[in-house]
């Protein structure tokens, strides 16, 4: 597949070819910066609808954001670096995805609750009568495609940031617990804060649910893991919300909203979320 660079590119066959709106982004970004890996982009496929169509934070971040991680691993050897120009890098990319949609949220964009029958039935009902590659998801991959590019490569050209002490992510801290390399620590740094340091979704959880996808992965390579129905989603989200009482919001879970890198890592470093973190990186089965 050509970068997206390439005026001939349509990104809504990308889309179909793909399958999900993850998927998607991680696989246009990935290729934009010469980093494919299929593996890797396959098991964001949970993250759609919003984590396991949840309508929390648009798949389409989540796999903007794993792309960014991988090429800071690429681009910065120094591992504090790295994380440190992810995280801002999509504190970017979230920002520009809001101004181009007014929310990060799925259930806000598309205006269904992909998690219950009737709204799942409603949603695919106003899809199919404008066509696939006509919808509302198709049209906005469409239209930030080159906007998220554009916002991801400004971050992470960002090698001025001032980093006080060690660098931390809560989600790249549960890769880690889990076994990850780090490569996959790294890949997810982006996800911290509640993504790009939004204060939304648990970053810690997608990250979880995306590294044990990925095991799956591995281990079933020309399969291509569910979106719907998916069981390794369904027992970490079961598992998170016995926790946090069915808030998975970041901002309510910690109290406190980061406006940077630093203010997260040390929040992780005094301590912050260890007992979640610990929680999740546990397989749940």
């Amino acid at each position: 597949m050509e970068n997206i660079a390439n005026p001939n590119l349509d990104v809504k066959d990308v889309f179909m070819k793909c399958g999900t709106c993850s998927q998607t982004f991680a696989h246009l970004l990935n290729r934009e910066f010469g980093n494919p890996d299929e593996n890797i982009e396959h098991a964001l496929n949970p993250l759609a609808g919003g984590i396991a169509n949840r309508g929390h934070q648009c798949g389409m971040l989540w796999g903007a954001a794993m792309a960014i991680g991988a090429e800071a691993y690429h681009r910065y050897p120094d591992k504090e670096q790295a994380l440190a120009i992810s995280v801002t890098a999509t504190q970017q990319v979230v920002e520009s995805f809001i101004k181009r949609s007014n929310t990060v949220n799925c259930k806000e964009i598309i205006g269904y609750n992909l998690n219950s029958v009737f709204g799942m039935v409603g949603f695919m009902i106003k899809t199919m009568s404008r066509g696939m590659k006509n919808s509302q998801c198709f049209n906005l991959a469409a239209d930030w495609a080159p906007e998220a590019i554009q916002a991801g490569s400004k971050g992470l050209e960002n090698d001025s940031i001032e980093i006080e002490g060690e660098s931390f992510s809560c989600a790249s801290e549960v890769i880690k617990k889990m076994g990850g390399t780090d490569k996959e620590a790294q890949l997810v740094s982006g996800f911290a804060g509640g993504l790009g340091l939004s204060g939304k979704a648990c970053g810690a959880l997608s990250a979880a649910i995306w590294y044990q996808t990925l095991q799956w992965c591995k281990n079933n390579p020309e399969k291509n893991p569910p979106m719907f129905k998916n069981p390794i989603a369904k027992d970490y989200i079961s598992t998170f919300e016995k926790e946090t009482n069915s808030c998975f919001n970041c901002e309510k879970i910690t109290g406190y909203r980061f406006n940077d890198i630093n203010e997260h890592s040390n929040f992780i470093n005094e301590g912050g979320c260890n007992t979640l973190i610990n929680l999740l990186a546990k397989s749940p089965s």
